[in-house]
């Protein structure tokens, strides 16, 4: 436990220190965020903020896990693979951020190019697990455990591209992704570490941290935004983590702020598509709390609450599975 608060000092203090410079650079270069027409009208005065924040999050951890995970004496191929990952979900990331800057409009990759790369990032983590670990190919939660072998990569695949576009979705509003993400990642360390995963423990803890120090910068009025650059990242990391701890069904109710967010996307559009009606004024449901007039300050508090009740629910089902209570 004292390296997981090491890593989460650290991941907040490195990301404290590189924000302002990282600012600073992004302002004298006027790399500023493009909002989407559809977006609430609100929404316009976030014209030019400062994007690609992700870039000094990643950094900050990169930095704090690699300290951490040396002194713990745990820089591992597992703890590699993880980090990997993660990085390859940035580059991902920052060519779609990068897309929109040059462009100068709210268009990056396309939506198969971007799912395309994420499938292929995901590839790396499930088929590292398939060929290190004899129970790589089941699913459990507690004593009930699902056997799916070589049908496990495909599984865990849609797992980690879910949660990286899952958690993308949720990066709408001022501080949103920061908070929510604090409590699911501190929740993912927690059961990591006891479910014999201490790599993917520290690691998280360090993104708790890293994301802890971004909110300084990210709260409402935001500095910055972290762009596609953080929030595929992460939720790539998101699912990995949860591939890698053996906990992919706890991930669901870790991330219910996320689940909640995609499925109101894909509830608008099913609905829509079907009866031409609309279940949500906007989607994500962050935006139809807007329309609702929710302070966007009221709705980031609530969802990080929900946030924070979910994935402590999440850690007391994991112990109470573990001994057997249920």
């Amino acid at each position: 436990m004292i390296m997981l608060a090491a890593a989460f000092l650290l991941g907040m203090i490195l990301c404290l220190l590189f924000g302002v410079p990282y600012i600073d650079f992004l302002k004298k270069k006027m790399i500023g965020q493009y909002v989407k027409d559809c977006a609430p009208e609100t929404h316009a005065k976030k014209q030019g903020t400062p994007t690609t924040g992700g870039v000094f999050i990643i950094v900050g951890i990169f930095i704090a896990s690699i300290i951490t995970l040396a002194m713990a004496q745990r820089l591992t191929t597992e703890a590699f693979i993880i980090l990997l990952t993660l990085l390859f979900y940035t580059f991902a990331g920052f060519q779609d951020d990068y897309l929109k800057i040059k462009g100068k409009a709210n268009d990056g990759l396309s939506a198969r190019g971007k799912l395309l790369r994420q499938i292929a990032i995901a590839m790396l983590p499930a088929l590292y697990l398939m060929m290190t670990k004899s129970t790589a190919g089941d699913v459990a939660i507690g004593h009930y455990i699902l056997h799916l072998g070589w049908l496990y990569p495909v599984f865990a695949v849609f797992v980690i591209t879910g949660a990286s576009n899952a958690y993308n979705l949720t990066d709408g509003l001022d501080g949103l992704a920061a908070s929510t993400g604090i409590f699911a990642f501190l929740a993912c360390s927690i059961i990591s570490l006891f479910s014999g995963s201490p790599e993917a423990a520290i690691i998280s803890a360090a993104v708790a941290g890293a994301l802890a120090g971004f909110l300084k910068y990210n709260k409402p009025k935001a500095q910055v935004f972290m762009g596609d650059t953080g929030s595929l990242a992460l939720g790539g990391f998101l699912g990995t983590v949860a591939v890698m701890g053996k906990f992919e069904i706890l991930l669901v109710l870790i991330a219910g702020v996320f689940v909640m967010e995609t499925l109101s996307v894909i509830i608008q559009v099913i609905s829509f598509k079907t009866t031409g009606k609309r279940v949500f004024k906007m989607s994500p449901i962050h935006h139809h709390f807007e329309l609702c007039d929710w302070s966007e300050k009221k709705i980031v508090v609530v969802f990080a609450l929900v946030s924070a009740i979910l994935s402590l629910s999440a850690v007391v089902i994991f112990f109470l599975l573990a001994r057997g209570v249920i």
